[in-house]
């Protein structure tokens, strides 16, 4: 399963830096850190759709995608385009990101920064809160109740927001039941890899309004957001297409139909 082995090798990955950087010094330098963004009041709905536009070298599904040499510079592209908020891949394996490009990126944007990665464990989330991320992706598919419900509350503790994303329907019941604010819908099966542009559209009239809906993956053009937008989503998170033209130019295309 393509999710189970991202997940245990961000989770060894993790182990090894706790090597380095002990869980104790990683929680003081997390809780050294001005207050994280608000990232739900940028993401919030309004009468045009929002972007979050993510730095993104490669993937398990289309393989090397763009060198981003300067992750800051790339994000700060994104910002001048109009993103609401800067998704930053740091899964190192399959993804080629790190946590250096995290502080890079929360150095450089006065946006809201997500950690997208497999996270697993409470290190993971200290981590993310110490390079400065605002909120932290939460993948319903790869963890056990207690352990979604356990780094739900954490996130939240540190003062960050919660991006739990689903897959299915019974994955969007566990996102309400927490009371998740930002609930993403993937249609990429990530045990799969396999797409499903429809899939937020056939869940997206059963999350409650009191969350931001968010739509990820199968956005190449234009036509793909104003499909979303037309679905119901408030917010649509874009890397492939974003990082493989101009970013300027191409988010303008984008918030343009939304």
């Amino acid at each position: 399963m393509v999710l189970a082995d991202l997940t245990a090798g961000a989770v060894a990955d993790a182990e090894r830096r706790a090597i380095e950087r002990p869980l104790a010094e990683i929680e003081r330098a997390a809780l050294a850190r001005p207050a994280a963004k608000d990232a739900v009041a940028a993401l919030a709905p309004t009468e045009r759709v929002k972007i979050i536009a993510e730095v993104k070298r490669a993937s398990p599904s289309r393989g090397a995608l763009a060198d981003i040499p300067d992750p800051a510079l790339q994000a700060s592209l994104y910002e001048t385009g109009g993103a609401s908020a800067i998704s930053v891949l740091t899964e190192e394996r399959r993804f080629g990101g790190s946590l250096a490009d995290l502080e890079a990126v929360t150095a450089r944007v006065s946006v809201p920064v997500l950690r997208k990665d497999f996270i697993a464990t409470p290190y993971q989330v200290f981590e993310a809160r110490a390079a400065g991320a605002d909120l932290v992706l939460l993948i319903v598919a790869g963890l056990d109740a207690s352990v979604l419900r356990e780094l739900f509350t954490l996130i939240q503790q540190l003062g960050m927001t919660p991006l739990v994303e689903t897959h299915s329907a019974d994955e969007l019941e566990q996102a309400i039941d927490l009371g998740a604010p930002l609930i993403g819908v993937n249609a990429r099966d990530l045990k799969t890899l396999e797409l499903d542009r429809d899939l937020f559209g056939r869940l997206a009239e059963r999350i409650p309004d009191s969350a931001v809906k968010i739509a990820e993956s199968a956005v190449l053009t234009p036509d793909d957001v104003a499909h979303y937008r037309a679905a119901g989503a408030d917010v649509v998170l874009i890397g492939e297409a974003l990082v493989t033209g101009d970013p300027v130019a191409t988010l303008k295309s984008f918030l343009e139909v939304g």
